[in-house]
């Protein structure tokens, strides 16, 4: 697809690029290998192809389990880390009056 200077320079507004005069040529000819790039790949045959998950392991499940709320059973352990407790919660220093 050939792009001229007037569609770059419209391109580049919208995208709110600042591009030189001097540079809508080269510009337009950089964009338009790229249009014709993408126009290729429409060319290659995907039937039969299934979406893959993810790019390392095609057909890979994802390990479920059970949504369940819980305390953790380490509470002593995390506000071992507060610099302040009192009651089995953090101490925080009071900001509103």
């Amino acid at each position: 697809m050939a792009l001229d200077r007037t569609t770059v320079a419209h391109i580049a507004r919208l995208a709110r690029i600042k591009v030189k005069e001097h540079e809508l040529d080269a510009l337009a000819g950089e964009l338009g290998g790229i249009l014709a790039w993408v126009e290729q790949l429409q060319e290659v045959n995907v039937d039969g192809v299934e979406p893959m998950t993810g790019s390392v392991t095609p057909g890979m499940k994802l390990k479920m389990r059970e949504d369940v709320v819980d305390d953790g059973g380490i509470r002593d352990k995390v506000l071992g880390n507060a610099p302040k407790s009192a009651a089995g919660f953090f101490a925080v220093p009071k900001v509103i009056e």
